[in-house]
């Protein structure tokens, strides 16, 4: 008989390393956040196309017939403060990116394949400043006479990097899994604007990304945009309401979306 956690009930052999993911993918992928502009995405339209999703973004998943390729949950409170929804991503989703604390406390059931997030190391950043082909990219930042490491990891068996956004998680497990054209959904990092599925009395998340990002989730996606995107590894957003920067990661319509995805097939 297959072994099972004991408060989950998971079998043992659904809690995956992130190695066994490399590369198992190739070309678009969309990924979907919950900024407000998320709301008009039209998502039975590229429902042939994969998706990657976080936090209560999963929402516009429910009743579509559309199953994440990967949840991605990196906010400790969500799962508290958000059960119903956490509860669907659980239970729609192909695969899930959650903390290891959360794999024997998992509310529901799930046949989802669970890949447990940890942060790169100092270990693992040294190791990756001097090999020859780095799966890593970092650089060291200063901000107010402290330095902190930002950067992008292109095997997450060797960890992710923190921007305090989630998106930024999914950026990543996206590049990690192989996927070559990403499209940026609800990515608006705009907290006044509110999040598309926080209304008819949902309770509201907190939200720090006013506070993170000039100093933090800039500077990552700017690292990212510079070191990583290219012919093999391309982002646009189809938020125009998004904070990002044209000059960072460019923005496209719907319809040069599609045309993207259909010309590389």
């Amino acid at each position: 008989m297959e072994a099972v956690s004991v408060k989950s009930g998971i079998p043992q052999s659904s809690v995956k390393d992130f190695a066994s993911s490399h590369n198992i993918a190739k070309g678009p992928v969309f990924i979907v956040a919950s900024g407000a502009s998320a709301k008009g995405f039209p998502l039975e339209r590229f429902a042939d196309v994969p998706m990657i999703t976080m936090n209560g973004a999963i929402s516009m998943f429910a009743g579509s017939g559309v199953s994440p390729f990967f949840y991605v949950c990196s906010d400790t409170g969500f799962p508290k403060e958000q059960p119903d929804l956490y509860a669907q991503a659980l239970q729609l989703s192909h695969r899930l990116a959650i903390w290891p604390d959360e794999v024997d406390i998992l509310p529901v059931a799930t046949r989802a394949e669970i890949f447990p997030l940890h942060k790169a190391s100092k270990a693992t950043l040294f190791q990756a400043a001097f090999s020859l082909q780095p799966q890593m990219v970092r650089r060291r930042a200063l901000w107010g006479g402290s330095s902190r490491t930002i950067g992008f990891s292109k095997d997450l068996s060797h960890g992710f990097f923190d921007a305090r956004t989630v998106a930024y998680v999914a950026l990543q497990i996206a590049y990690h899994v192989g996927f070559t054209k990403v499209f940026l959904v609800g990515v608006d990092l705009n907290p006044s604007a509110g999040r598309f599925y926080e209304n008819g009395g949902r309770s509201v998340s907190p939200c720090g990304l006013d506070d993170h990002f000039e100093r933090r989730i800039l500077p990552s996606l700017e690292l990212m945009s510079k070191r990583v995107m290219g012919e093999t590894f391309a982002v646009y957003n189809l938020s125009k309401d998004s904070k990002i920067p044209q000059s960072v990661i460019p923005k496209i319509t719907l319809d040069q979306a599609e045309s993207i995805i259909l010309s590389s097939r």
